[in-house]
């Protein structure tokens, strides 16, 4: 097996070419030629998860967050990035990250917020095109639950549904919640679409203080950027487990205490 193999199966699902304009999907460390004989997943490229990969004898990472994301003038060992790159250079280890391209297909990041929902009808929030294999593409999902709930029920059943110790909300609407839109990470500049969707609350992660001020009969939750998109990974591992059932591809074993935001 190569790390093209292994591309080549996930862009299949996630076409890197549908990624966010300066964003960095792709190959980060190693080169398409190179052999692979295990693959572990998590969602950061940590120095920590290289050497998990070491220990568990995978030569290959695969992440949702990029570990290069922005320009790298310097390369510190001191420094996390610095870390995790020289820890995959000594160990032979490549670095894949599906990033927005995984944010985009509906069975990617959203989708799977949606599912954990019980979301029905789902379908993209923001549609930007439509994928060679078919079906839109686009940030976010929309759907309908199966029955309507009270604010109050709904935010219980997101707490409950993504393991919340808290939730950020606006103020609780009067009315009953039936349509919910989801966004995976930052999800704030999707808060139009949602509202245009007729969505009642939009559920996503990183919201700015003045986001919370929506309109009446619109309600706005943040989860955490960490829970809204720790589900792509199982996605990406089952994702390849179908193209390569007899392969070694191992999620993290610290992927629940992989949050770098803690809650006191």
């Amino acid at each position: 097996m190569k790390v093209a193999d292994i591309i080549a199966a996930i862009e299949k699902f996630a076409p890197a070419g549908i990624q966010m304009e300066k964003d960095n999907t792709g190959l980060q460390i190693g080169s398409p030629a190179q052999e692979v004989h295990g693959v572990l997943f998590g969602l950061d490229c940590t120095e920590e998860l290289v050497k998990e990969a070491v220990s568990r004898g995978c030569d290959m990472i695969v992440t949702h967050h990029p570990l290069l994301y922005t320009s790298v003038r310097t390369i510190d060992p001191a420094e996390p990035v610095g870390a995790a790159v020289f820890a995959a250079v000594r160990g032979g280890v490549a670095v894949y990250a599906a990033h927005t391209s995984a944010d985009k297909v509906l069975a990617g990041v959203s989708g799977a917020m949606a599912r954990r929902l019980g979301l029905q009808n789902v379908r993209v929030l923001a549609p930007e095109g439509r994928l060679p294999e078919g079906g839109e593409y686009g940030f976010g999902a929309v759907g309908d639950l199966p029955e309507s709930l009270s604010a109050a029920e709904a935010v219980a059943l997101i707490k409950k549904a993504f393991g919340l110790k808290c939730l950020r909300t606006s103020p609780l609407i009067d009315g009953p919640v039936r349509t919910i839109a989801v966004c995976g990470g930052s999800g704030g500049s999707l808060i139009g679409d949602a509202i245009a969707a007729g969505a009642q609350l939009f559920l996503c992660g990183d919201v700015s203080y003045h986001a919370f001020f929506v309109p009446d009969g619109f309600m706005l939750a943040d989860a955490g950027h960490f829970e809204t998109e720790v589900g792509i990974v199982e996605i990406l591992h089952s994702v390849l487990r179908k193209n390569f059932p007899n392969f070694a591809l191992l999620v993290s074993e610290n992927i629940g205490k992989a949050n770098p935001v803690n809650y006191m």
